[in-house]
């Protein structure tokens, strides 16, 4: 079976076929670096994920780009807050730090790179001047605006219809355009104190002067539009056309409506060939937003059901559904990754045991395997469908419990290519991380750990940071992370 897609530029279900029959382009759209990840961000990072080491399974040559928008006025409204800094660079440096944290803790594939757009305002200046020059852009007051009345396939991809659009951006930037449905490229000046105090804290007193980074250009002293970054980004590490877009549901319409509109209009050719957008994650019926304050934070989710589970949980549900969160749905991604594990667990010890022999051959068990790596790859195909691709594992994993239940002697053979398909699929597709413990003994492992930290608290207490640290450091090269938090120090493996 050949890998399907939906497309929301046709709106349709599509055969993948990339423009090179050996190489794909996926540029995901990343986060503002404004506050710590949510399980939101998470599972727009999974999917994405997900869908690009299954492309690498499938045989092409990936090249992933995500990028971190570090200028914005959400970053500008934190600047003054405890240990977040003085200035906007600092508090998106700080949020950076962070994302990379979260994505690691996920064990996300490193993508190619991780662009900012603090670092590609040349690029972004050079784009803007090309669409200047092309006539479907104009300067107003020392900002740039895309004019949408050129470009006669502005819609396309959210279906709307220009003369219906209602206008974009602030009151101030509205009595500056031809047409209200035009969006800024690049903005004059630095941000305004109002656009920011509408995302600043209660607790910091308002700003009252404009504020944040500004850097020059033909049009004078600003800031690149929000929109612009993106199309810069990805066709400065990909292609002016690239195979795959993916990005939030909720991001359709303006940003990658906008993206396609710059990007076409610049480059007289396609953008992105397929856009994928993950569907909301919500709770209590709200989208999961920091706006709204119904989230729940990465590392909070990480600390407490372990990465494991929050893939589990996230992969749960289709990209393109909407997927809640709750107490029975983190339940169920408990139960499916604890029976996933123990079967892992099982696998690998029956057949490294004395009892696992090379002449036992279980049919069931064989069959099963060449079951899950073919139910699985039917799953993936099938527009990424994950939840469809653990439950061809789990299938697998109830073909090894009957396996190691009923027999006193094991098929050597076929345990090994269950661990193998649990490690190939589950670990190198959904990202799991299977782990054994030397002697089988995890507890005595875990109870090692505690009595590393016990002896780097007393360290510490002790004024030993050089030495505590090292300790840590230890811990860290051995796949132990360890988290310091006011409850004491924490760690996983």
């Amino acid at each position: 079976m050949s890998l399907y897609v939906s497309n929301t530029l046709s709106g349709e279900r599509e055969p993948f076929e990339p423009t090179d029959p050996e190489n794909v382009l996926v540029y995901t759209c990343g986060l503002t670096v404004s506050d710590d990840s949510h399980l939101g961000h998470a599972r727009l990072w999974v999917q994405s994920d997900v869908m690009v080491r299954w492309l690498d399974h499938l045989g092409y040559g990936v090249r992933h780009v995500q990028n971190f928008t570090d200028v914005n006025e959400k970053i500008v409204a934190r600047v003054g807050e405890d240990d977040l800094g003085d200035t906007e660079q600092a508090v998106a440096r700080h949020y950076v730090e962070s994302v990379i944290e979260d994505m690691r803790a996920l064990n996300l594939d490193r993508a190619e790179v991780y662009p900012r757009v603090s670092e590609h305002v040349p690029e972004i200046v050079d784009l803007v001047e090309t669409l200047v020059e092309k006539g479907y852009a104009y300067e107003a007051n020392g900002s740039v605006y895309f004019d949408v009345t050129t470009f006669e396939d502005y819609g396309k991809l959210s279906g709307q219809r220009v003369e219906e659009i209602e206008a974009q951006g602030p009151e101030d930037e509205q009595r500056e355009k031809r047409h209200p449905a035009d969006f800024a490229l690049w903005k004059a000046g630095a941000v305004d104190p109002e656009d920011a105090n509408e995302h600043r804290s209660e607790d910091l007193p308002p700003l009252t002067e404009p504020a944040g980074q500004t850097w020059d250009s033909p049009w004078g002293e600003g800031r690149p539009g929000w929109h612009v970054e993106c199309s810069a980004m990805s066709m400065t590490h990909l292609d002016d056309h690239i195979d795959v877009h993916v990005g939030g549901q909720d991001l359709v319409f303006p940003h990658h409506e906008n993206e396609i509109a710059q990007s076409e209009a610049a480059a007289g050719e396609p953008f992105a060939k397929y856009w994928l957008h993950v569907r909301l994650l919500e709770t209590a019926g709200e989208k999961m937003s920091s706006s709204l304050g119904n989230y729940f934070t990465t590392k909070n989710a990480v600390a407490e059901f372990g990465p494991n589970v929050v893939r589990m949980f996230l992969v749960s549900t289709s990209y393109t559904q909407r997927q809640t969160y709750s107490e029975a749905t983190v339940g169920e991604a408990e139960e499916r990754w604890e029976r996933l594990e123990r079967a892992y667990d099982r696998a690998v010890d029956a057949a490294d045991s004395v009892d696992a022999y090379a002449k036992v051959v279980d049919g069931e068990l064989r069959d099963a395997v060449a079951a899950a790596r073919t139910d699985f790859a039917d799953a993936m195909n099938d527009d990424f469908n994950a939840r469809g691709a653990v439950s061809a594992l789990l299938e697998l994993a109830s073909a090894v419990h009957r396996h190691v239940d009923a027999v006193d002697e094991y098929d050597y053979r076929g345990l090994v290519d269950a661990v193998e398909t649990f490690e190939d699929l589950g670990g190198g597709v959904l990202g799991f991380q299977f782990e054994t413990v030397d002697g089988g003994d995890a507890a005595l492992a875990d109870d090692l750990v505690e009595l590393v930290l016990a002896v780097r608290e007393e360290e510490r207490a002790a004024g030993n940071y050089e030495r505590a640290d090292a300790l840590r450091d230890r811990l860290e090269a051995l796949g132990v992370t360890v988290e310091d938090t006011d409850e004491g120090a924490t760690f996983r493996r």
